[in-house]
C-alpha cells in the first residue's frame, strides 16, 4: 500500500479507511499478487474503496469487481459504488465499460481529503490537476 499509494490510508468522501481493516480480495497468479480490491458495506451500500490490477487488460479487475458484487448481493446491497478522482480517466473508462454510471461530482473535494491524507499529489494522470471526487455506481438487480 505504501509503495503504490504512499500510505495505508485511503480517503473517500471525507472518510479514512485503514487498508488493513477493510475486507477485500487479492488476485494471484503463480502465488504472486496481481490485483487487489477492498470494499466496505454500510447501510445496504457496498463501496469499492480500492481496486488495483498490476497486470492490465487480462480480466483481473473485472473478476475482482464480480467478487465484490457477489458479496454485496449476499449482504442485500442495492448498489456498488466508488469514488475516483477527476484525473483518473482510465478508471472512468474502465468502470463505465462494466456498467457503472457517473452519479455525482464533488467539486474541489480533494482539498478536504488532503487535510486527512496530505500525501495526495497535486497532479495525477496525464498531468491533470487532482481536484474533484467523482462518484460512480452500479445498481444491483
Amino acid at each position: 500500500m505504501r509503495e503504490n499509494w504512499g500510505s495505508e490510508k485511503i480517503v473517500t468522501r471525507n472518510t479514512i479507511h485503514e487498508a488493513a481493516e477493510v475486507p477485500g480480495f487479492i488476485a494471484e497468479k503463480n502465488k504472486k499478487p496481481v490485483g487487489i480490491i477492498l470494499y466496505n458495506i454500510r447501510d445496504n451500500d457496498c463501496e469499492i474503496v480500492l481496486l488495483a490490477s498490476f497486470t492490465e487488460r487480462v480480466g483481473i479487475g473485472s473478476a475482482l469487481i464480480d467478487s465484490v458484487k457477489r458479496i454485496a448481493r449476499l449482504h442485500g446491497c442495492g448498489r456498488v459504488w466508488l469514488i475516483t478522482t477527476n484525473d483518473n480517466t482510465p478508471a472512468l473508462r474502465f468502470y463505465q465499460k462494466r456498467g457503472f454510471t457517473l452519479v455525482a461530482v464533488y467539486r474541489n473535494a480533494i482539498a478536504e481529503s488532503r487535510k486527512l491524507k496530505p500525501k495526495i499529489p497535486l497532479v495525477g494522470v496525464d498531468g491533470i490537476p487532482i481536484r474533484d471526487e467523482m462518484e460512480m455506481e452500479l445498481l444491483l438487480r
